[in-house]
């Protein structure tokens, strides 16, 4: 398995966890407005690279 590959996924995950977190945050309002406008847009960022880079990256033989 290719490096960025494994990096993608690994963001991916993380960007995933990030957005239910956010998710979470906004139904049981449970912490500030800032706090979770930050963890939305860093998870994003995250979920869409990852997606990037598993889709753009090339298998080698």
């Amino acid at each position: 398995m290719n490096l960025k590959r494994t990096f993608g996924a690994i963001l991916t995950v993380l960007g995933i966890i990030g957005l239910i977190y956010a998710g979470i945050g906004v139904i049981n309002h449970s912490s500030q407005v800032t706090t979770l406008i930050v963890v939305g847009i860093i998870a994003i960022l995250f979920f869409f690279t990852g997606i990037s880079l598993v889709r753009n990256t090339k298998d080698e033989a």
